[in-house]
């Protein structure tokens, strides 16, 4: 795990240029507190910063490789883990008769591009994003994984193409690349209602990113020339006769060799553990192959709860030893400039701020942790992919007559019961379905947004994904939506940074091709019934997670979040950022404040909405108005742990 930032020069790389990466680097000290590096050329520079995981004393990056004939044909910079590099190895070897100089998984990637071409990238089991440059050709191609996991960003302008795992260390580049700084007002908008800002967007205008499951190959003085490589496609194979069981076993067995190979390392792994059974099921099977495996979890403690306590008993179930992060309100106000800062552009998930805590606490006994990022997506872990069930008979309605209840329900007062029923059977699929973040009513961007465009909507995000997913079932068209949208703008977003920041290498076992490959084949009754979500994973998994934790709630990190905007924990936070905040031109700082004030006196629950513009203010504070300077401290990590 690492982080990558290179600059493809329209003409020569100047020493200024090179000075200038060099320095950029800093930005993404975090990623990489181990080693930093540049190579360069008359062409390129790259740039690294090492986290060391495999290989530890050799793999140093910038990495040489070639065929014998030109053993440094190319340069790597790469930023993952590829987790099947051992079989990858002894294939090339065995038919193309490869050479290898270190025990690294970061030369099996430039030798399967040397041997395979781009077609290699379908072949990599794991997380990355990477450059590969070839000094015959003179052609660079950058790469991300299938779902995302790993960030990579991208500009291009006059002076050339920069990329970077972090967007800050873009910022410093724009310069020598002919850019500004200019805000994406279009995304802002996305942002305020999404909660994140979509993917390819950022919210500089002259930023983008590489989406994931996509390669771009990149010459001198052009236009980077961009392929998607992977769509995941959710090809149902229903469950002939006495085949359930058969199906379960599989799902369990590449469970089992999908977190085997995560375990990887020549550091020691540990396992984050919320208490549900995504994080159960990962750690259960890591402990299989460390029977000292560490998990760790953060809690907030109220009203007599603490989600700590699942957690702990779930650790104690499986044999795991347990270590807890209390957070106290204090301490999650006074971490979120930091956090911010690490974000790059705003995630107004509220889980950032624990999660931010407990990936602190590991680093202090582990280098890296397993969690169960994706298998909502998966395998039909949310609540709402129910929703279909409960608005099937609204399907049998003429489109007239659901047009006349969506205006019925206009009518209807807020807060009357049945009014959203209603009002979202009167939808289809695509109109009424956007993910899990929308918080944001028409009416209340309205009010909010200075600028706010009626034709700028979440299907302009949307729109084409669906498209590309005509003729399957509701539940499938819904994941399908996720794994572009909500997975990689918010869960992946806050679960690469929130470690990254610690100089945490965070793995998701779910998120392997070898298990969507399963997962992609279930019939919607085998994810979501009336009952529960995950079913057939919740079967597939009755003899490796503890029975008290099989049927319970997807529990993450929750956050008392609308308890505190109304007390003293985060109120006069919340007041001084929109009183400081030099936001005015792109929002109305009273309707905020009048949202503010309506929360507090508990007339409606606006904590979601609050805290999407709040952490927009931060933002806006840090990168825009420099007003608010984040203490961001040296990492200094032992090299094993």
């Amino acid at each position: 795990m690492c982080g990558l930032l290179g600059f493809l020069t329209a003409d020569v790389a100047t020493d200024e240029v090179v000075h200038q990466v060099y320095e950029a680097l800093q930005c993404g000290r975090h990623r990489g507190p181990d080693e930093r590096g540049t190579w360069h050329d008359e062409h390129i520079i790259l740039g690294f910063n090492r986290l060391s995981i495999i290989d530890i004393e050799h793999s140093h990056q910038p990495l040489r490789w070639g065929p014998p004939e030109s053993p440094e044909r190319y340069a790597l910079a790469f930023n993952g883990e590829i987790y099947n590099y051992l079989e990858l190895r002894e294939q090339l070897t065995a038919e193309h008769d490869a050479q290898f100089r270190t025990e690294g998984d970061g030369e099996s990637i430039v030798a399967a591009y040397h041997f395979w071409g781009t077609e290699a990238f379908s072949r990599l089991r794991g997380m990355f994003a990477f450059a590969i440059w070839d000094t015959e050709t003179r052609q660079l191609v950058i790469a991300r994984d299938r779902f995302g996991i790993k960030p990579l960003f991208v500009a291009t302008g006059p002076g050339g193409t920069a990329y970077a795992s972090e967007k800050k260390s873009l910022l410093e580049l724009l310069g020598p690349l002919g850019l500004s700084r200019t805000i994406d007002v279009r995304a802002v908008e996305h942002y305020t209602v999404l909660q994140y800002v979509p993917e390819p967007e950022t919210l500089h205008a002259d930023v983008r990113r590489l989406e994931s499951g996509c390669y771009a190959t990149l010459t001198p003085g052009e236009q980077p020339k961009i392929t998607r490589y992977f769509e995941p496609r959710f090809r149902v194979r229903p469950f002939a006769a006495n085949s359930a069981e058969q199906r379960y076993r599989e799902i369990a067995d590449v469970l089992r060799d999908s977190v085997a190979k995560h375990m990887r390392a020549d550091v020691t792994v540990g396992a984050f553990l919320s208490g549900g059974i995504d994080s159960t099921a990962t750690a259960a099977l890591a402990i299989q192959h460390n029977p000292n495996l560490l998990t760790f979890t953060s809690a907030f403690e109220r009203e007599g709860y603490s989600e700590a306590d699942v957690a702990a008993e779930t650790a104690e179930a499986i044999g795991a030893k347990h270590f807890i992060r209390m957070v106290s309100p204090e301490e999650y106000a006074a971490a979120i400039p930091e956090i911010v800062w690490y974000l790059d552009d705003p995630v107004a998930d509220p889980a950032l701020v624990p999660l931010y805590f407990v990936a602190k606490e590991a680093r202090k006994h582990v280098k890296v942790v397993l969690s169960g990022e994706g298998a909502d997506e998966l395998f039909g872990g949310y609540t709402i992919y129910r929703e279909p069930l409960s608005l099937k008979p609204f399907e049998y309605l003429p489109r007239g007559a659901r047009k006349l209840l969506g205006k019925l329900s206009d009518r209807i007062p807020e807060g009357t019961r049945g009014k959203s029923l209603l009002h979202r059977g009167s939808l289809p699929l695509e109109e009424r379905y956007y993910g899990n973040a929308r918080s944001f009513s028409d009416a209340q961007l309205r009010s909010v947004l200075r600028d706010f465009r009626p034709e700028w909507t979440h299907q302009d995000v949307t729109a084409p994904i669906y498209a590309r997913s005509r003729g399957w079932d509701p539940v499938a068209r819904m994941q399908h939506l996720d794994l572009f949208t909500w997975l990689r703008g918010d869960i992946l977003v806050k679960a690469d940074k929130m470690t990254m920041a610690n100089s945490l290498e965070l793995r998701v076992p779910f998120l392997d091709p070898e298990v969507f490959a399963i997962a992609e084949q279930l019939p919607y009754e085998q994810k979501i019934t009336p009952e529960t979500t995950k079913y057939a994973l919740r079967r597939a998994l009755e003899e490796i997670v503890p029975p008290h934790v099989l049927h319970r709630p997807k529990l993450g990190f929750p956050v008392p979040l609308r308890h505190w905007l109304r007390g003293p924990e985060l109120y006069d936070w919340a007041a001084g950022q929109i009183a400081e905040s030099q936001t005015d031109h792109l929002l109305n700082k009273a309707a905020i404040t009048a949202m503010l004030e309506a929360h507090r006196t508990g007339t409606v629950d606006h904590s979601r909405r609050l805290w999407t513009v709040l952490v927009f203010m931060v933002w806006h504070g840090i990168f825009v108005e420099d007003r608010i300077k984040p203490a961001i401290e040296e990492p200094t990590y032992p090299v094993r742990l």
